[in-house]
């Protein structure tokens, strides 16, 4: 086995290090470990990354749990366990959909939405650091060129998801 010296293994290896995907996962990472850490400050240290996902899906009014698991491309299974641990939590509730009888809605409970109050000043202040740190006019451009780009990601999946549904509705 050939031992690359570090410097080589540098320069072959700089497009994995500092390609897009890995900044912008970087930055994520970042962003979310300040935002975790002012929760904790703010008496919310059971907050996990986890939990904010459910929330961050979960409509003021409840979302069914078929609804929740789609929009944050979760099994069912894996949504309803972490719906378990956010219950455990107190900040959500299962309520009977008044819809439909045999489905279940999540619901934010009051300490569930004082959370959320406290997740929205934690992202805030984030966003505030993140912009006094890369100064308005890039942080300007970065969000309205993400923005852009998520935008044409969900176009894509959305087309990808029409497409496959036809497939198997051909299938039929």
């Amino acid at each position: 086995m050939t031992t690359l010296s570090p410097k080589t293994r540098n320069t072959r290896d700089a497009w994995r290090l500092g390609n897009a995907g890995r900044i912008l996962g970087n930055a994520v990472t970042r962003f979310e470990a300040r935002v975790l850490e002012l929760m904790a400050g703010a008496g919310h240290a059971d907050t996990r990354l986890p939990h904010v996902n459910l929330t961050r899906h979960l409509d003021l009014e409840g979302t069914r749990i078929t609804e929740l698991a789609r929009r944050a491309h979760m099994t069912n299974a894996a949504m309803t366990e972490l719906i378990d641990q956010c219950e455990a939590l107190g900040l959500v509730v299962r309520e009977v959909d008044a819809s439909d009888k045999r489905a279940r809605t999540v619901q934010f409970t009051d300490a569930g939405r004082e959370w959320l109050a406290a997740f929205g000043k934690a992202v805030k202040k984030a966003e505030r650091e993140l912009l006094a740190e890369i100064g308005p006019e890039a942080a300007a451009v970065l969000l309205q060129g993400l923005g852009r780009y998520a935008g044409a990601v969900e176009s894509i999946r959305v087309k990808e998801k029409t497409a496959v549904r036809l497939r198997s509705d051909r299938a039929v």
